[in-house]
């Protein structure tokens, strides 16, 4: 016994106990015995010192309960002792865990799984061999069914408490890899991980440790999915902030033709970054679902992976992100946007309902093998998302015209509330202003082109602009006459006159199609339609309110004959139909000679070599 021979000497203590107590009452042997007796309580105390300590293994615990419960030690007793001690072990095992929490993650894993786990397995293959499945013989002086009962309560009590504690540290050290971590290594990690919680399965089966491992590699995926989509949005808004910088730029602002293959160059660098940004990030999560991977193939793991975070919360939630963030600026109150960047996500939305949405959920699909699931309402549709960037792109567009419209009749509406028009001299050229509209709206109509196909319009007459001419020409010849006018004739005319413009409304705001010409309508129809509007509502506040009555001399009304003459030269082939800018410009003129103190017009070839020299 002092060379620590603990086990020969239990077992020839065993082997003598039967004839020391055989022969107990014979008081040669009665010395013998309480020698033996005094050896085996310095050998229970032993046995003890070795159970107790600190630096004592699993498997000389082990050895030491073994031997006790051979010296008819109580056995439950040994069963909460054991598994006390091997608690303080174990615990130190997960404070050194704790203070890996800035090494590798590896190196986390490796020790938890060579350390931590493979301890407790032992502890626990020793419990059960020990406690649970020895032979009833050797627990003859207690009652084995209650016993057992008590040794498998202990057990789960003690195994539950240290894996729970285990896997939080196992959490946290994941959650803070993923903080830009490699997803190669953290997936290497978590394989791992996983694979060690197999063999504890095995060992220990009153609770699946496998599935609990799983639930945090799922937690692991979600993680980095958003992690993927915070990405995503940061890259985006960046790419929109460098966009709004180039749009800004000289050359894009310049009307040299050269804006256009820079707004269509932009858009497919916009919309194809875009895609390989997401592509990049799929191929990244990829590694979480090799077949190799002890969790890869589960399918609680791939539903919840594939499925919800990849696919629904990455991809589909990206897209509605990419919708939202163009449509807010459209929302009024934010930063105003340019106009040509209304343009360009309108036609990015366009391209992502036309190829880009159905290639990445195709991908995604055939990536990470997702079956068609459409109709049972787990899956969002391709069509439910292309519906969603239709409508952004549609509301993006219309913004963008009523945006641009309004700029023009801007300019037109102060063209004349800040000049005096009863003071006003003969017109001898086209005012600068109808100039700048005319240059406006010719580089809309190149910053449109450079992104939308023409479009349908109507077919035009061999010689629009002399068409134009006529029509203001029999109109005006028939309004020239109204000079004649008595006062109350004026009235009379000027009150049914203003009927006939309310009642023949035209839509101006209306949704444009995803044409050129159709958005160039729109914004001519915005400009001339507010300014003729604004007249109207002047002269309309003249007679019913009495404000502000603003009058025209005859000088002041030939030179609105000339502008919008000027307009109609250049603006009809804008249109889908030439017709609306005839109706408009004549409307704005029409008012002007109600508005007009002597309504006197210009001979038409007068005002066709004042346009012509403009």
């Amino acid at each position: 016994m002092q060379d620590g021979q603990y086990a020969q000497a239990v077992q020839e203590y065993i082997h003598a106990r039967r004839v020391l107590h055989h022969y107990s009452n014979m008081p040669s042997f009665q010395g013998i015995q309480a020698d033996c007796e005094a050896i085996v309580e310095e050998l229970k105390l032993k046995l003890r010192e070795q159970f107790k300590s600190k630096d004592a293994t699993a498997k000389e615990l082990a050895e030491s309960v073994e031997l006790l419960l051979q010296l008819k030690e109580p056995a439950s007793s040994l069963c909460a002792e054991f598994l006390s001690h091997a608690s303080t072990r174990l615990t130190e095992q997960l404070a050194s865990l704790q203070s890996m929490n800035n090494q590798d993650i590896m190196e986390f894993v490796d020790q938890g799984s060579s350390g931590f786990l493979s301890d407790l397995c032992l502890v626990v293959a020793s419990y059960n061999d020990m406690f649970i499945k020895r032979p009833r013989g050797a627990m003859e002086t207690e009652d084995s069914e209650d016993l057992d009962n008590f040794a498998t309560s202990q057990l789960n009590s003690f195994v539950f408490g240290n894996m729970e504690r285990y896997f939080q540290l196992v959490q946290d050290r994941i959650e803070k890899e993923q903080n830009g971590g490699d997803t190669a290594v953290l997936v290497r990690a978590l394989d791992r991980f996983h694979r060690r919680l197999q063999a504890m399965n095995t060992l220990f089966t009153h609770s699946d440790f496998a599935r609990t491992g799983t639930d945090i590699v799922l937690r692991a995926g979600r993680r980095q999915c958003r992690f993927h989509l915070q990405t995503l949005k940061i890259y985006f808004s960046d790419t929109l902030s460098r966009v709004r910088q180039t749009l800004a730029a000289p050359k894009l602002i310049s009307q040299d033709g050269d804006s256009s293959s820079s707004l269509s160059e932009l858009l497919t660098s916009l919309v194809l970054a875009t895609v390989e940004k997401v592509k990049g990030i799929l191929q990244d999560l990829l590694l979480f679902s090799q077949p190799d991977l002890t969790f890869g193939l589960k399918p609680h793991f791939r539903e919840g992976f594939c499925i919800d975070n990849v696919r629904e919360e990455l991809v589909v939630g990206f897209f509605h992100h990419l919708t939202a963030t163009a449509r807010s600026f459209c929302n009024i109150g934010e930063n105003k946007a340019p106009p040509a960047l209304l343009l360009l996500l309108s036609k990015m939305c366009l391209e992502f309902e036309g190829s880009s949405v159905h290639y990445l959920l195709s991908q995604t699909d055939e990536w990470f093998n997702i079956e068609d699931r459409s109709k049972s309402g787990i899956l969002t549709t391709e069509e439910e998302i292309c519906s969603n960037m239709r409508a952004a792109a549609q509301e993006l567009l219309n913004h963008y015209v009523r945006t641009q419209g309004l700029g023009v009749s801007q300019m037109l509406r102060k063209s004349v509330e800040t000049r005096d028009w009863l003071h006003t001299i003969e017109p001898r050229t086209v005012r600068a202003v109808m100039k700048r509209v005319v240059e406006d709206i010719a580089a809309v109509d190149s910053q449109v082109g450079a992104l939308y196909e023409e479009g349908q319009r109507t077919e035009h007459s061999s010689d629009s602009s002399r068409r134009t001419h006529s029509v203001s020409l029999s109109r005006h010849a028939h309004r020239s006459n109204w000079s004649t006018y008595t006062p109350s004739h004026l009235d009379s005319s000027l009150v049914t006159n203003m009927q006939k413009l309310f009642s023949e409304r035209i839509e101006i705001f209306s949704s444009v199609d995803f044409s050129k010409v159709s958005i160039l309508t729109g914004i001519i129809k915005i400009s001339l339609k507010v300014w003729c509007c604004s007249c109207q509502i002047e002269l309309f506040g003249t007679f019913l309110e009495c404000v502000r009555l603003r009058t025209f001399s005859r000088y002041g009304l030939q030179q609105i004959q000339v502008d919008t003459h000027y307009l109609q030269l250049y603006l009809w082939r804008f249109v889908t139909d030439e017709n609306l800018v005839h109706f408009l410009l004549d409307e704005i003129l029409g008012s002007a000679v109600h508005r007009c103190l002597e309504p006197v017009l210009m001979e038409p070839s007068v005002v066709d070599i004042i346009c012509e020299r403009g």
